[in-house]
This record gives C-alpha cells, sequence and structure tokens, in this order.
C-alpha cells in the first residue's frame, strides 16, 4: 500500500490507474443511464428502477462484495447494500449514493436523448450523469483503482438508495429500523458537488425539505364563466392567491411564524457568477436579500413545483371548482422540518380567501444537516484533495437542496463522520433538462475519493 501523503505529487501511480479506468467508467454510466430509473411508476415502469438495482448488485458482486442484497424499504422501492471487508482491525466507511433520477421533464428541450449518455462539447449528457449515477461510478472506480494498487485499506459498506429523489424517506425508514446494517467509522456521501468544476469542495449544511399537495375547492363543479363568472368564486384564482401568500414583494419567502433572516458565514456566492450559473435571463431581478449564500444556504426557500388546471391548449370558458398544487419548502439547518410543515400548513389554510375550502396533504419531509467540519475526516479528505486537484485548498460550501438520509444517519451514528462530494456543480444542471458530468471532475474525484480512503486508515492506526 502506498503511503499517505498530503503532497499534491503523491500517489502517481494511482492517479494513472484511475485515468485508466475512465473508459470503463463512462460505458458503466452510459449502461445506468439507460434505466428510466424514476421511482414514480405514473411516470415510468417499476420494472426500470428493478432493473438499474440489479446493475448496482451485479457491480458490488463482481467488485467481491458480501452480503450483497436488495433491501425492499416501507416506501415500495429498493436500496441496495453490499459490504467489502478490509484488513483486520480497519475502520469502516460508508459509501452513499442513489441509483434514482428525476424526471426528464420535456424530452423535446434535450439536445441528445436523456437516457442515452451522449458525449458533447466535453460532457457527459444524460438524466442521472452527475445526479447520481455519476456518483455510483465514482465510488466503485476509487475502489478499482485501490484494488490495484495493495488492496482497500478500510472496510467498506455501499449503500444505493431508490427513491431519494421522490423524498418518501424509503432508505430513512428502513435504516431506523435496522440501526445496525449502516454502521461506520465515517459515511461519504457521494450526492453534493463542487462550488464550481475545479474547485474542490465539501459541502458541510444541506436544508431540508418538506413536501406538501395543496388542494383548494369552491364549488361542486365548473360553471359557465359567462352566466356565473363574477359572482362564483373561483378555486383556481384562490389558489393563486395562497400561492402568491408565500412571498414578499421581493421574492422572500414567507411563511407566517419561520424565520427567514439567518446569515451564511464562508465561502460566498458571487451575484454574478450566481447568474450566469442559474441562467438567469438579462433585466431579470434576483428575488429575496441578503447574500446569494444567505439565501440558498441558511435561509427557507419556498417553491411551486406544479400546478393542477386545465391546460392552455382546449381550455373551456368555466370557472373552476377546485384546483391543487404541490409546494416544496426547504428549511435550513437550525430550523426543524416538521415545525416548518406545521407552519406551512397553517399558512396556507390561513390564506384562503372568500372561505374556499383547503386541504393540505404532506407527501414528503427531511430534516436538514450539518456537519463536523473539524473531524479527522475532514483532515483526510483535504489532504486528499490536493492530491486530485493541485494547487486547490478544498472550500467548505453549504447546498440548498435536500438529502433526507444525511440527518437520519447523524442521529442514527452521532460518532460517525460525514462528508460530502460529488459530481453535481453547476454546470451539470441536475434536474433540468440536458444534465450533464465532467469528465474530469468524475476522474479528479474518484481519485481524490481513493486517496482519502488510505488516508483515513492511515489516520486510524
Amino acid at each position: 500500500m502506498e503511503h499517505a501523503s498530503t503532497s499534491p505529487t503523491a500517489h502517481p501511480a494511482l492517479a494513472r490507474t484511475v485515468a485508466s479506468l475512465q473508459p470503463r467508467a463512462k460505458a458503466e454510466l452510459a449502461e445506468l443511464v439507460a434505466f428510466k430509473s424514476v421511482a414514480d411508476p405514473d411516470q415510468f415502469p417499476r420494472s426500470e428502477c428493478e432493473a438499474a438495482a440489479n446493475w448496482v448488485a451485479e457491480a458490488l458482486r463482481a467488485e467481491g462484495f458480501q452480503d450483497v442484497a436488495l433491501l425492499d424499504t416501507p416506501d415500495g422501492t429498493q436500496s441496495v447494500y453490499g459490504f467489502l471487508p478490509g484488513p483486520e482491525g480497519a475502520p469502516t466507511v460508508l459509501l452513499y449514493a442513489h441509483y434514482d433520477v428525476q424526471p426528464p421533464l420535456d424530452e423535446s428541450a434535450w439536445l441528445s436523448p436523456p437516457f442515452e449518455l451522449t458525449d458533447r462539447d466535453g460532457r457527459w449528457y444524460g438524466r442521472g450523469a452527475a445526479d447520481c449515477k455519476g456518483g455510483l461510478i465514482m465510488h466503485l472506480t476509487a475502489l478499482r483503482a485501490l484494488k490495484e494498487h495493495g488492496g482497500v485499506p478500510v472496510n467498506v459498506k455501499v449503500i444505493a438508495e431508490g427513491s431519494e429523489e421522490q423524498g418518501t424517506g424509503g432508505l430513512e425508514q428502513y435504516a431506523r429500523a435496522h440501526p445496525e446494517l449502516l454502521t461506520a467509522d465515517t459515511i461519504v456521501i457521494g450526492d453534493a458537488g463542487n462550488f464550481r468544476v475545479g474547485l474542490p469542495t465539501v459541502t458541510a449544511t444541506l436544508r431540508g425539505m418538506t413536501l406538501v399537495r395543496v388542494q383548494v375547492d369552491t364549488l361542486e363543479g365548473n360553471l359557465h364563466s359567462g352566466q356565473f363568472g363574477g359572482a362564483a368564486p373561483d378555486a383556481l384564482a384562490a389558489l393563486i392567491r395562497v400561492l402568491d401568500s408565500l412571498r414578499a414583494e421581493d421574492g422572500s419567502t414567507t411563511v407566517e411564524g419561520l424565520a427567514a433572516d439567518a446569515s451564511w458565514e464562508g465561502l460566498q456566492y458571487p451575484e454574478d457568477q450566481f447568474r450566469k450559473d442559474a441562467r438567469v435571463l438579462d433585466g431579470v431581478e434576483l428575488i429575496g436579500t441578503g447574500s446569494v449564500a444567505d439565501r440558498i444556504w441558511a435561509r427557507p426557500a419556498v417553491t411551486v413545483l406544479g400546478i393542477d388546471c386545465p391546460p392552455v391548449v382546449g381550455a373551456t370558458p368555466s370557472v373552476q371548482a377546485g384546483a391543487r398544487a404541490l409546494v416544496s419548502l426547504r428549511v435550513p439547518p437550525g430550523q426543524d422540518a416538521a415545525e416548518a410543515t406545521e407552519l406551512l400548513t397553517a399558512h396556507l389554510r390561513a390564506a384562503a380567501p372568500w372561505g374556499a375550502r383547503v386541504e393540505v396533504a404532506q407527501i414528503g419531509e427531511g430534516q436538514p444537516f450539518r456537519a463536523d467540519t473539524e473531524s479527522p475526516a475532514y483532515a483526510s479528505m483535504a489532504a486528499a484533495m490536493r492530491v486530485a486537484y493541485p494547487d486547490e485548498e478544498m472550500q467548505t460550501a453549504g447546498m440548498g437542496g435536500s438529502i433526507p438520509l444525511c440527518n437520519a444517519l447523524a442521529q442514527l451514528y452521532p460518532e460517525a463522520e460525514i462528508l460530502l462530494i460529488g459530481l453535481s456543480e453547476p454546470e451539470a444542471q441536475i434536474h433540468a433538462v440536458n444534465e450533464s458530468v465532467s469528465p474530469q471532475e468524475l476522474e479528479r474525484l474518484s481519485l481524490a475519493e481513493a486517496v482519502f480512503l488510505i488516508n483515513y486508515a492511515d489516520s486510524k492506526r
């Protein structure tokens, strides 16, 4: 086994091996991307997720993992587990990723088929390429490289979740019911991303989330807008007013009773860079107040994800009897997601005009997360990042997104060190059309993870 070092010139042979594994990484990522593994049977057949889960299980078996299992989780999906024993007395590291993906949205807006990995302009395009099938390939590549250089120096557990994007909490519930399964000294979550391409970053905080469905009803049935419009209460108009109440004039999130004035201390996000990353149109203002980092990492953010109402094409001149929306609320560290859900629900009901009937149903929930950045694992990762990214120091950032499992793992295993890395840097455009991954980031982070495992094993001797 090569000796651990913080020098950027350390592990040249390991770096060459990781580079030589990239063609295999691309081929396997293409196989994974081909599965339409959206964990929603209303959109894609369940068999697509099952096929992806079986692919992951076979990949683990091929690498010598033991106890490989497809775990049937309470939300009806499957997570994949495997254990790779290391040297006697070595620490245990849990590597996490998820194989389920977001739906492709408007497939006609993709420049190449969403479920066909396509090499274009130096990036690999496809749904899940970065979020988070690329994370699985990153883990496999790191382990394969280590095998060619003396072996994997730690015990490794891999868990690949099957419903992370749906927020239904299947693996979280399974882990709480089987707390011994995922015990580890350190947990590496491969579902985050660098602040920008080429800048090594660990994510120290995650916002939690709550997802609710809002139903507004005003009439027993639709009415002719000429005969009844002007006096008959319009459910769609009522819903619009309810949703509008969730934002102040400047666009800030305003949920009655929910604090929205926290500040972010640490790495800042320049506004011009954010506008570029978010592809904000010229002349359109950003919403909210405070720094960009305050708004996306330290404060709550409400988003209307969808509205059920008549489409423009085919609409009839009718007063709508009912309408509904799906609303997401991101909850920053320091706030409780369950309490935020109660406040959001009360706000939505109180905002209904004209006595409209409002029903709010919770669909999903996840607590926010804050990591301990002073742990030995962070020092090991910082040294590894110097090897993979010469001339760069590892940065610590927040992430506005949610990984509900993180908080569950922190509660189940309070002594475990948790690090978040991954391939979802801004150019990846995860959750949007034309999602992509940088092959250079995949190579560098695979090397960083391999060196981290060496460093971490040495730190525990």
